[in-house]
Formats: structure tokens, C-alpha cells, sequence
């Protein structure tokens, strides 16, 4: 195989053509080593027409998220695009599933999060995420995972008083009786994004729009183009 590291059976490196990831691997268990992948994220992304990125969704529970998410997705698979869409309330049902909403619990849900949605970017798609994650630092974090570009952070900007009128689930209302601690936006802070790479006040427009705004920032920006 040309132009590609390969490793044999003794783990001795052959020429390799590709540039290093400025992605650092790392672990504290030195019996753990990263082994880099014949086929590369360039390749696998070339294959599929597209660039690879994290489409962050962040904002108040009844923001908006997970229902524009959803909107963009389907857009872009009318595009032909390969897409993946992690939710946060389906992730806690499986990979996250006895994780409380104490603010230790929403750093390593977010942490989780981060590490699948960085293997998405690697195999090559575009992977949305809906999640509260209201810290700017654990959002950082999860940016600093993947290669610069590779992370489109969405806030979904609806007012306090319009998630709360929404209330799908009941949430702000067991929140004020006290029922719920650490609720967002309640008795725990949510921390907005200062520079997020897409703003969208979701009062007064229609789903559409608000997806649309989406999938014009990723054809602008050339990620639709592979």
C-alpha cells in the first residue's frame, strides 16, 4: 500500500506520505498504544462527497435542538450526505445510562460525547449533536478533540420564558416546585456561547428557517463539497 503508514508484525514504520493529525493521542496506561488506520479520514471523507465535522447543538432544555437537528439531518440527506444525529436523551438511555445530572455527571456525559462524535469524524460524517452541555469549558474540550474546522457550534438561542411555555416533558415545572435539582437555567447556570460559529434565535421563525441557516453555513463554508 503506497503513501500510508504501515505497520508490521513488530510494529516497525514504514514511509508514510499522509500528514500527522495535530490531534494528540494519549493515556495514562503505557501498555495502551494508538495504532494509526491503514485507510485515513481524508479517504474516507473523499469517498463520501463531503467534509467531516461535529454539528454542536447547544441551548435550554425546550430550546429547540433536537427538533432543528433532526431538520438539518433530513436536509442533508436530501443532499446525499452521511449524516449521524446523537441525542441526549436517547445516549442516556445506552452509552450514558446512570449518569445524573450533578455537574461531575454532565462533564463525563459531554466527555462520552465527545469521543464518539470524534470517531464520526473520523470515519468521515457529518455528526450532529443535541445536547444542554451548558459549560463553555466542557464544549471547549470537546472542540479541542478534533481538528481545527472540525467543530460548528450551534446555539440554539430561545428565551427562558419560551422554553418554559413549551415545557414538552414537564421539566421547568417540577424544576420550580423543587422536584428537579441542578436544572438548567433554574438551579444550575447555563454559560452561552460567546463565538459560536452559528446563532440562531428560535422565536419567531419556523424550523425550516432555522435548519436552513444550518445547511447555507456548511455550504458556504465548503463542507458539502467533499
Amino acid at each position: 500500500m503506497k503513501n500510508k503508514e504501515i505497520r508490521n508484525s513488530e510494529h516497525e514504520t514504514q514511509s508514510m506520505e499522509h500528514p500527522k493529525s495535530k490531534i494528540q493521542h494519549s493515556t495514562s496506561n503505557p501498555n495502551v498504544v494508538w495504532h494509526d488506520h491503514h485507510v485515513t479520514k481524508e479517504e474516507r471523507a473523499r469517498l463520501k462527497g463531503q467534509k467531516p465535522c461535529i454539528l454542536w447543538f447547544t441551548g435550554l432544555s425546550g430550546s429547540g435542538k433536537s427538533t432543528v437537528a433532526n431538520a438539518v439531518e433530513a436536509m442533508l440527506l436530501e443532499r446525499g450526505k452521511h449524516t449521524y444525529l446523537l441525542d441526549g436523551d436517547n445516549i442516556r438511555m445506552g452509552l450514558n445510562r446512570g449518569l445524573g445530572f450533578s455537574d461531575e455527571d454532565r462533564i463525563e456525559n459531554l466527555r462520552r460525547i465527545g469521543e464518539v462524535a470524534k470517531l464520526f469524524v473520523d470515519a468521515g460524517t457529518i455528526v450532529l449533536t443535541a445536547f444542554i452541555s451548558p459549560f463553555r469549558s466542557e464544549r471547549q474540550r470537546v472542540r479541542d478533540l478534533v481538528e481545527e474546522g472540525e467543530f460548528v457550534e450551534v446555539y440554539v438561542d430561545t428565551p427562558l420564558e419560551v422554553c418554559e411555555s413549551r415545557d414538552p416533558k414537564g421539566l421547568y415545572r417540577k424544576a420550580r416546585a423543587g422536584e428537579i435539582p441542578d436544572f438548567t437555567g433554574i438551579s444550575s447556570p447555563y454559560e452561552a456561547p460567546e463565538a459560536p460559529e452559528v446563532h440562531i434565535r428560535n422565536d419567531g421563525i419556523s424550523v425550516e428557517e432555522a435548519a436552513a441557516r444550518v445547511v447555507d453555513y456548511l455550504e458556504h463554508k465548503g463542507y458539502l463539497n467533499g
